[in-house]
C-alpha cells in the first residue's frame, strides 16, 4: 500500500492552476430500449462501477426535476442511460441491487433514491465516497477537490447546469457525464491502494476540523457585529 500524503483540504485559488483531467475512453449513449441488454452485459462482467447522476437543473425553489440521465463509467468505457428516454430498466436495477458488484458514488444516497423513483430496487454494495474519504484525511468533500487531492488534476464542471432533458446529449455534456463516474472510480481506487489513517488519528482530526470551523464562524460573526457597530 502507498504511504498516506493526502492534503485533508486544498484551496479553491489552487484549482485553476491544475491541468485538466477527463474522461478519454469510450462513450456509449443509452438512449434506445434495444440498446439496454448490450451495456447491462458489459457492466455485469465488471467488480467495480463509478456512478453519477443528472437531472434537470431548477432555477425554482421547491422545484425538482426526476432523474434524466445515470451514468456508469470503468476505467475504459461509460455508458449513459438516457432514462428520460428508456425509464429505468429492470436489468439496470438489477446491477445496483448486486452485492457482487460493488458500486461508487458521491452523496450515492441522493443518487439512489432518484433512481428508485424510476423503478424501486434494494441498493446493495453501493459505496458513497463521502462516508470513507475521512479515514484517510481527506476532508474536502467535493469530486472536483478529493479528485485534485489524490490526483493534482481538476475536473470541469462546466456542464453541470446544462438541460440534460435535451432531445440529445451534446458531446460536451456526454464527455462531462463520463468523467464524473470515472473520476469517482478512479478516487475508491486509490483510496483502496493507500494507508488509511488509524481510528484515532482520523477522529482526532475530524475533531480538529471541527473546531477549526467553529472558530471561523464565531470570527465572522464577530467581524459583522464590528462593522454594524461602526454603521451605526
Amino acid at each position: 500500500m502507498k504511504e498516506n500524503h493526502y492534503t485533508h483540504h486544498i484551496a479553491k485559488d489552487l484549482l485553476q492552476w491544475m491541468p485538466i483531467a477527463r474522461f478519454e475512453g469510450e462513450v456509449f449513449v443509452v438512449d434506445r430500449p434495444e440498446l439496454v441488454p448490450e451495456a447491462v452485459a458489459y457492466l455485469r462482467q465488471q467488480k467495480v462501477l463509478g456512478v453519477d447522476t443528472e437531472s434537470r437543473p431548477s432555477f425554482t425553489k421547491g422545484v425538482h426535476y426526476p432523474t434524466a440521465l445515470v451514468q456508469i463509467a470503468t476505467e475504459e468505457r461509460c455508458y449513459l442511460f438516457r432514462l428520460t428516454h428508456i425509464g429505468m430498466p429492470k436489468e439496470l436495477a438489477e446491477i445496483f441491487s448486486d452485492p457482487d458488484i460493488c458500486k461508487v458514488g458521491l452523496a450515492f444516497k441522493d443518487d439512489l433514491n432518484g433512481l428508485r423513483r424510476r423503478r424501486d430496487f434494494k441498493p446493495r454494495n453501493c459505496i458513497d465516497l463521502q462516508s470513507i474519504a475521512g479515514k484517510y484525511g481527506i476532508l474536502d468533500l467535493g469530486l472536483q477537490k478529493m479528485f485534485a487531492i489524490c490526483f493534482e488534476k481538476k475536473i470541469s464542471k462546466s456542464q453541470q447546469l446544462t438541460n440534460w432533458e435535451n432531445s440529445h446529449l451534446t458531446p460536451e455534456q456526454a464527455r462531462y457525464a463520463s468523467t464524473d463516474a470515472w473520476a469517482t472510480l478512479l478516487i475508491y481506487k486509490d483510496l483502496l491502494s493507500t494507508e488509511p489513517l488509524s481510528k484515532k488519528e482520523a477522529e482526532a482530526l475530524r475533531r480538529a476540523d471541527i473546531e477549526r470551523l467553529q472558530q471561523h464562524q464565531q470570527e465572522v460573526i464577530a467581524a459583522r457585529a464590528l462593522a454594524q457597530s461602526q454603521n451605526k
